[in-house]
């Protein structure tokens, strides 16, 4: 009876971390992206006109029903979650809506890294987060015969990143983590 008490107790803490974890990994939301949301806690005819897939606008935003424009863009799916909760009691349309947000698998636009040159299958790489720049190399094949990995450079919001890879090993910290839209480049 104490070991399978002990099993559950070890089993709950293990599915509180992930999902802890899956929390603190959660992506900021971009323009484009298609998010599934549900509502709870109103009426059934009003939760199925609202419960729907979304598609995050060009201006940032997702228009819901009786609410209208709703900022997405920069929130993660939990914080949007209670963005259009508070929306929906600011307006004094219901007392305790339950909302959530997950980013839909459909026709989600990838959120890609770009490996410009220095490796042997240059090309975008599929963003997941913790995503590093070694990482980001090796999926695109490895450094090139001609590569300079002392001379790399990661190309992000218009600034340029120059990290020099070429003791990585040995120095671990130079490795750094990639976010989506970052292009590499490594001298040849």
């Amino acid at each position: 009876m104490t070991t399978r008490f002990l099993v559950s107790v070890i089993s709950v803490l293990m599915y509180l971390n992930a999902t802890v974890e899956a929390q603190n990994t959660e992506m900021a939301l971009k323009a484009g992206d298609r998010i599934a949301l549900s509502i709870g806690g109103i009426p059934a005819e009003d939760a199925a006109q609202i419960s729907k897939v979304y598609t995050i606008g060009d201006g940032g935003t997702i228009n819901l029903v009786h609410v209208g424009e709703v900022k997405a863009v920069g929130f993660k799916p939990s914080e949007l979650q209670r963005v259009v909760e508070k929306a929906y009691v600011k307006q004094e349309l219901y007392k305790s809506p339950t909302v959530t947000v997950t980013i839909d698998g459909g026709e989600v636009p990838a959120r890609l890294v770009y490996v410009v040159s220095g490796c042997k299958k240059n090309g975008p790489v599929a963003y997941n987060a913790g995503l590093t720049l070694l990482k980001a190399i090796s999926v695109a094949g490895g450094f090139s015969d001609f590569a300079k990995p002392s001379q790399t450079k990661v190309i992000r919001d218009g600034k340029s990143i120059a990290v020099d890879l070429s003791n990585v090993g040995s120095e671990p910290n130079r490795d750094m983590k990639l976010e989506p839209e970052d292009q590499v480049i490594v001298k040849e």
